[in-house]
């Protein structure tokens, strides 16, 4: 998002990204891309993080919050002060193959154990419960003959970013996406 943004393809600014894993590569990445970062974590008081997430977030003059990568459920402080203005991106078609510990290399798994022709992206709110907000997009990923869960996971990570930058660019120039 944050080169999209850079090279025109989206009309937004990166205002903060926020882990709450102290080593993570994003915060690097974003304080060289000259996006402000912070390191929340969400441990050992999740309730103290959740409302230090909405005032930083606040305080940076955040209007969207973006997830994606970030894997833990956000509380009530976060979700009433952007209820509504939450996205996350799931890498497997939602809702059977969402809820807590789907993500990443076990949602391909299931997928392909569940022996399904295509998977999908999707783009959807959030709520309390994980990956279980309205779904605002999604793309069709077909399963190829092939496949493993290891290929299929590279091809839904390669395609991930430009189909949330197509709905972000949707969202903000006000088409309806469903």
């Amino acid at each position: 998002m944050v080169n999209a943004i850079g090279a025109g393809a989206l009309d937004a600014e990166a205002r903060l990204l926020v882990s709450n894993r102290r080593e993570s590569e994003a915060l690097g990445w974003a304080r060289d891309a000259a996006v402000p970062a912070l390191h929340i974590p969400t441990l050992p008081d999740a309730d103290a993080a959740d409302a230090r997430l909405a005032e930083a977030l606040a305080d940076h003059g955040v209007e969207l919050v973006i997830l994606s990568g970030y894997l833990r459920r956000l509380g009530p402080a976060m979700l009433k002060a952007y209820e509504g203005r939450i996205l996350n991106i799931h890498p497997g078609p939602l809702p059977a193959f969402g809820g807590e510990g789907m993500y990443g290399s076990a949602v391909h798994r299931a997928v392909m154990a569940a022996g399904l022709r295509e998977t999908a992206i999707v783009v959807h709110g959030v709520d309390a419960i994980y990956d279980h907000g309205p779904e605002i997009a999604r793309r069709a990923v077909a399963i190829e003959t092939g496949d493993t869960a290891e290929t299929l996971e590279a091809r839904v990570k390669a395609l991930e970013p430009a189909f949330f930058v197509k709905v972000l660019r949707e969202l903000v120039s006000g088409i309806k996406l469903l």
